[in-house]
């Protein structure tokens, strides 16, 4: 199909939202400059939207691409409120990087993070991360039930002295229960950012992005400070790995 052509078909009865990639090393996050990147469609993989290159600050510039109305986001819907890209990425020295599945919002730019690992650091040539489904919109199983008042009947419950912001959260890739998966640790403030990019849409008007902001900040602070998931690991706080690492953002 020519890329015109997809353009038009993308563009009808659409809305317009913006992209910008942020390129960097493993090492250090070191910005990677002119590095290729490649967007296609998710629903035509095999053709091309736009070819960009990074800048010296690792990043492109800001494309504009079709999304739905913004009234699949503000109101619910059974209508899926973004459309979803393929990224990928090659700079000489590394590691391929194929994104699928990055969320574009109408009027509101998403920003994607990508990390490539020099060749000598890894035996593959290409890596490959997918995208769930925002939660709002995909279908995932209900919430494992928690008890309201946790049983304070173990020694040790509270480490901390004072409520503070911590530097990093541990994320346990499973269930609190499941001892086999493996922690990461993973910035608090980079943590906050993704958990509100895969809660709440950034369509949304600003008081109620603010409120929804507090509130996971909250429950997460409340978590840390009183070890609610201390029979497992400190600090630790239980969501998906793959939407904390690879969740695009917006501004």
């Amino acid at each position: 199909m020519p890329k015109n052509s997809l353009r038009m078909m993308q563009t009808d009865n659409t809305q317009l939202g913006r992209l910008q990639i942020n390129v960097t090393s493993t090492l250090g996050l070191i910005p990677i400059q002119d590095a290729t990147v490649t967007i296609s469609y998710t629903g035509v993989p095999d053709v091309t939207i736009e070819r960009i290159i990074t800048d010296s600050s690792g990043q492109t510039e800001a494309i504009e691409l079709p999304a739905p109305p913004i009234e699949y986001s503000v109101e619910p819907t059974e209508q899926m409120p973004y459309s979803e890209y393929n990224i990928q990425v090659e700079a000489p020295g590394y590691e391929t990087v194929n994104v699928s599945g990055t969320e574009i919002l109408p009027d509101v730019t998403a920003l994607q993070p990508i990390s490539m690992r020099p060749l000598a650091e890894t035996n593959q040539t290409q890596e490959l991360v997918v995208i769930p489904d925002h939660t709002l919109y995909g279908n995932y199983p209900p919430k494992i039930p928690e008890e309201e008042i946790k049983p304070m009947d173990e020694s040790g419950e509270i480490v901390l002295s004072r409520v503070v912001i911590p530097e990093f959260v541990v994320v346990h890739d499973g269930a609190p229960q499941d001892s086999s998966a493996q922690n990461y640790y993973v910035r608090y403030r980079d943590y906050i950012k993704n958990v509100v990019s895969s809660e709440i849409y950034a369509t949304w008007e600003e008081n109620a992005i603010y409120a929804n902001t507090l509130a996971i900040m909250s429950f997460t602070l409340n978590r840390v400070y009183t070890e609610w998931y201390r029979n497992h690991l400190k600090f630790v706080v239980w969501l998906k790995l793959l939407d904390l690492k690879n969740k695009s953002c917006y501004n």
